[in-house]
Formats: C-alpha cells, sequence, structure tokens
C-alpha cells in the first residue's frame, strides 16, 4: 500500500479543496475540543501551527483561549489555505504570521520560539519518517515545559468506527487522493523517545471516525 502522497500531489489537492476543508469540522470538532481543553492555550505566548488549513483553529485560539499578548505563526503547504487562513486571521494584525513551506523543515522561517506546537490531521498524510523527523524538530524548537499537541485520523475502536477504519483504508488503498491522502495512524510511538512526557491521549470517536488525540510535554533539554 502506497504510504502517503507526495509534497506535489497534497498540495494540489487543498489547492482545489480550499473551503470546503472547514466542512471536515463536523467530525473534527469533537477531538480539537478534547486537544484545546488539555494544551493549556490560556498560558502560552507563542503559538506554531503546522499545517495552518483556513486558520479556523487559530481563529478559534484568538477569539477564546489565547492570552493578549500570545502570538501565533502557522504554515501550510497549500498556497489556497494560508490565503484563506490570511483573510481570517488579518483582524489579529501582527500577532498571528503565515507563511508557506516547500514540505521539508516547517520550523525554517519561524521567528519566535514557541511554547506551543500544534498540528491536526496533518501527521496523517504524512510518511513515518516524515512524522519521526517532525517530532524531533518539535524537540529542538520546544523550550523544556512547551507542549506539543496533535490530533491525526486513527484506527477505530466502537464496532461504527471499525467500519469506517476498513472503508477509509480501503479508498487509500484505491487511491490515496480520494480521501485527500490520509489514512488512520498511530501517534503515541513517535513520542516514545526520552524527553517527552505525554500528558494527555485520548481516541475520540465522532459520526464514526477515531480520532487520535496527544498532548505531550518537552521535559528534557
Amino acid at each position: 500500500m502506497r504510504e502517503a502522497l507526495t509534497v506535489e500531489e497534497a498540495r494540489a489537492f487543498y489547492d482545489h479543496f480550499g473551503r470546503k476543508q472547514d466542512s471536515q469540522s463536523f467530525y473534527e470538532d469533537a477531538a480539537l475540543d478534547d486537544l484545546i481543553a488539555h494544551s493549556a492555550f490560556d498560558s502560552a505566548r507563542h503559538v506554531f501551527e503546522f499545517g495552518c488549513g483556513t486558520g479556523r483553529i487559530a481563529e478559534g485560539l484568538f477569539d477564546k483561549h489565547l492570552p493578549p499578548a500570545a502570538t501565533y505563526e502557522g504554515v501550510d503547504v497549500s498556497g489556497t489555505m494560508i490565503d484563506i487562513a490570511s483573510g481570517r486571521l488579518r483582524r489579529f494584525g501582527e500577532r498571528a504570521r503565515l507563511w508557506r513551506i516547500d514540505g521539508t523543515d516547517p520550523f525554517s522561517g519561524q521567528s519566535g520560539r514557541p511554547d506551543r506546537v500544534l498540528t491536526s490531521y496533518v501527521l496523517d498524510l504524512l510518511p513515518e519518517a516524515q512524522i519521526a523527523g517532525f517530532v524531533d524538530g518539535c524537540a529542538r524548537v520546544l523550550d523544556r515545559g512547551g507542549r506539543l499537541c496533535m490530533v491525526g485520523l486513527t484506527f477505530g475502536r466502537t464496532p461504527l468506527s471499525r467500519v469506517v477504519t476498513a472503508g477509509w483504508r480501503t479508498l487509500f488503498r484505491m487511491s490515496p487522493r480520494i480521501v485527500g491522502g490520509c489514512r488512520p495512524i498511530h501517534l503515541l510511538p513517535f513520542l516514545s523517545k526520552p524527553g517527552w512526557e505525554v500528558v494527555h491521549h485520548r481516541v475520540v470517536s465522532s459520526y464514526g471516525v477515531a480520532s487520535e488525540i496527544v498532548v505531550a510535554v518537552k521535559s528534557g533539554d
């Protein structure tokens, strides 16, 4: 089975998908609410989001959770997503900064050292080696006590979600483009290296779609 779309394929898909990305909120919101509840964004100083999408999550953080002085940087491979998110976050002025990346090091253009790194429904598009590289990058940029906050598609644990998982994997085998390059993965094993303390782990199923939530604190230097 093919492991992932290429960067160029993913960019083309999400440039075309555009605002339709927000239509997936029907199954994403329950997992995102759980993630935000355990990520202590109310004490964050600087948030970095890998895969900002339409800026929907960042807007919610600014409106409901981040302190008044907190800043945000977000990246995405899709120019369309960056354009949509930029319009959405324009009202927050210099507190929000966005740029398009080429699919290599997502942290290469950052201007501030984050104490929260956020990624949702992005790692499930990537090859396992690239996921491991991203986690290593988070260990590099986060200070001790900083939090890595992740959500991704995972394998179902309820009867309905197991059926949905099986169907999703079948579609992925047929062509990853059908499901936007996403497939169920396990996030927790990527936090097994020394230097991480997992403070929250949960699998949430909504409308039969299972999502894994992981919040880990950088515990070493």
